[in-house]
């Protein structure tokens, strides 16, 4: 039968619920489990999909086009499996389903309460993912215990563990041990009050897994176990790490995935985690400085370019880069701030966004790096900015733009990003929408086809404008390459520059399949032509090798 964890979270957000969810699926994935994992959200929205950047962070989709929590991708980054739009349940979507059954008739004129119809909808979402090819699923439930919105979450969960059975169910709860200034002294007390909170809601958690910005000395775990009632073992530190892939082989080393077992009841083999150990190693060999600015509109809250970063730090690690990501406004960019903004950089990355503002500064960064042969990598709007870039200053399309900023007093002449035919006459912006993995064909000979190392990918998408394909051959008797096309040869996926050092866009989002250990094969090769045009680099490498040389003669 598929076992269950529940991760809760108490005192603050912002624990690292989600990573330690992600982190414990990867200890047991190494155990040789099937796992799979799921984030249950308080708040009414739907979905992430229509949410600000500003408030949530990035959209997260999957596969299927399912709009997410930005913890989905930690998980497919941590467990290295492709979720679906099951793996994330919020409030909005569950009382949906509840309110539409009830007006179907389904309840048969009953009564529709929270308990049990609320909180049968969300055990049956949980449900939904315990499939015969699963032997354990984690659900993570999103804000604190105490917040009146997971009531119903808390509930539901509380009843699982007697719908299943208690040796199939697990409770991991994180909480806060805030370390005081003036006392000098890590205290226990919020943890405390947390899990009587939590107590109170009927759920006694089996696991606490205590966050701190410094290790928890032993007699502070032991007051933990005490006065929570979980056993010694099951009293967890997760010190802050200096990487975020760290935290695996540090509950590892704390016992969590052997304690969790336990719990189940389920007879783990060996952890095999030289895989992620090799990975550690690489991210703390690091050297090669490399400056990567990342123009955008959102950049004053990183999350919403969170998968962005990671693939960079990815693509940093496989070539032992010391990556530093430069948070650039895309308004800021104009005029003479563009060589002030940009000029020192190796890389730019143009990431993906919804609206006019900021648009004419991607598009002057994307003039910039082609200009002068600075890496740069466009995706999805980030792609579209350099198509209008290219038609304005190459192709000499005054006031070419792309129809979504169109006005009726202003329309472009050369609408070179635009709606498709087919899109046009959908009064619902949804029903325009591109979402989830597309299949693209790549030209033989192409830069993108030789970083994929393959003639047919599939990458995510999520956008609603697309290149004006009437445009297409006008732009390849410029030089810009259509690199990549839809199988029916409507949609243009890819383009390059193939005289430049890399100038490459992409209407996909490749962030979203990077691998901690297989990094996105765009960013991959942006990071590598980075490191090859970087005087900066070169010459560290000369200089570490002569103290290593240095070294040797001394040993």
């Amino acid at each position: 039968m598929t076992k269950h964890i529940f991760v809760t979270g108490g005192v603050v957000s912002s624990l690292g619920k989600g990573l330690t969810a992600a982190s414990l699926g990867r200890l047991l994935k190494s155990r040789g489990l099937r796992v799979t994992m799921q984030k249950l959200d308080p708040y009414l929205n739907v979905d992430p999909g229509t949410m600000n950047p500003f408030e949530h962070g990035e959209v997260y989709v999957t596969d299927d086009g399912g709009e997410t929590d930005l913890d989905l991708g930690h998980y497919e980054r941590f467990i290295d499996e492709s979720l679906t739009r099951a793996s994330n349940a919020t409030t909005g979507s569950i009382y949906a389903s509840v309110i539409a059954a009830e007006r179907r008739g389904d309840y048969l004129g009953k009564t529709v309460q929270v308990i049990p119809h609320i909180t049968d909808e969300i055990k049956s979402r949980i449900s939904a993912l315990a499939t015969e090819d699963i032997d354990v699923v984690i659900t993570e439930v999103g804000g604190t215990v105490g917040d009146i919105e997971i009531l119903p979450f808390l509930e539901a969960i509380r009843q699982f563990r007697l719908d299943v059975g208690r040796n199939n169910v697990c409770y991991v709860h994180v909480t806060l041990v805030p370390f005081i200034g003036p006392a000098g002294e890590l205290k226990t007390k919020p943890t405390q009050h947390s899990v009587t909170e939590l107590r109170s809601r009927g759920i006694a958690p089996d696991v606490i897994v205590s966050r701190s910005d410094r290790p928890i000395p032993d007699a502070l775990t032991k007051k933990i176990s005490n006065l929570c009632d979980v056993p010694l073992e099951g009293v967890i530190n997760a010190a802050d790490a200096s990487s975020l892939y760290e935290i695996p082989l540090t509950m590892h080393e704390a016992g969590l995935d052997s304690y969790v077992g336990e719990i189940l009841g389920m007879d783990l083999a060996p952890a095999d985690l030289s895989p992620w150990k090799a990975l550690v190693e690489r991210v703390d060999a690091t050297w090669k400085p490399l400056k990567v600015g990342v123009v955008g509109k959102y950049v004053s809250l990183p999350d919403a370019y969170l998968s962005v970063a990671e693939s960079l730090r990815h693509a940093a690690f496989k070539h032992e880069a010391d990556i530093e990501i430069e948070w650039i406004k895309a308004e800021e960019i104009q005029g003479m701030m563009v060589k002030e903004k940009l000029g020192h950089l190796d890389a730019i990355v143009l990431p993906g966004g919804f609206g006019e503002r900021g648009v004419e500064g991607k598009i002057a960064a994307a003039t910039f790096a082609r200009e002068n042969n600075i890496p740069c990598l466009g995706l999805c709007l980030g792609m579209q900015v350099m198509v209008i870039e290219y038609a304005r200053n190459v192709l000499q399309m005054v006031g070419a733009h792309s129809s979504e900023f169109d006005c009726e007093d202003h329309a472009t002449p050369f609408p070179v990003i635009d709606l498709m035919d087919t899109q046009k006459n959908v009064t619902e912006k949804g029903g325009t929408m591109r979402l989830g993995a597309y299949v693209a064909k790549l030209a033989e000979g192409s830069q993108v086809a030789a970083l994929y190392d393959d003639n047919v990918v599939s990458e995510r998408h999520r956008h609603r404008y697309e290149f004006n394909s009437k445009y297409q051959a006008k732009f390849e008797e410029a030089g810009l390459q259509c690199s990549g096309i839809s199988p029916d040869g409507r949609l243009v996926e890819f383009i390059e520059l193939s005289d430049h050092p890399y100038w490459i866009g992409t209407q996909a989002h490749p962030e979203l399949k990077s691998r901690p250990d297989r990094p996105a094969p765009l960013f991959d090769g942006l990071v590598e032509a980075a490191l090859r045009q970087s005087p900066v680099s070169e010459g560290a490498e000369i200089i570490d090798l002569a103290a290593a040389e240095s070294h040797d003669q001394v040993a």
